[in-house]
């Protein structure tokens, strides 16, 4: 198989464009069918959602969360992709291939608990003052 420059393969144009907004898109909806964590921090980002509602939070705290979210499932998303292409290469277990695949799975674990520790501190307060 001859091999091609990157370079080459980089030509810019609209339909190259709108066909690599296509291809993050479809790589979304895989990690949501197949995923079952993204289907946790799914759930846990629509809970979140409904109580900063309910709890009218500020906008500076809507942007706090909105980031805290779309950096776990981006991190979800690049987990998925370092298990697959480890997965394409080898499809024995090599010690390398774990420790690759535990370190990302180790990087969402660390941000979720990141994550979580920002929730408290935005609902905490809130949550005991309607309590109070």
């Amino acid at each position: 198989m001859a091999t091609v420059s990157r370079d080459k393969l980089k030509v810019r144009g609209f339909k190259r464009l709108i066909n690599s907004f296509k291809y993050a898109i479809e790589g979304i909806i895989y990690a949501f069918k197949y995923e079952q964590n993204l289907s946790v921090h799914l759930t846990a980002m629509v809970i979140v959602i409904i109580f900063g509602f309910l709890f009218k939070i500020s906008t500076a705290e809507w942007l706090v969360l909105f980031l805290i979210i779309g950096l776990v499932i981006a991190t979800e998303l690049i987990n998925t992709s370092i298990e697959a292409t480890i997965d394409l290469i080898t499809d024995k277990t090599h010690p390398l291939a774990k420790i690759a695949k535990d370190t990302a799975a180790g990087a969402v674990l660390i941000f979720g608990m990141t994550s979580i520790i920002i929730g408290l501190i935005i609902f905490v307060p809130k949550i005991m003052e309607v309590l109070n």
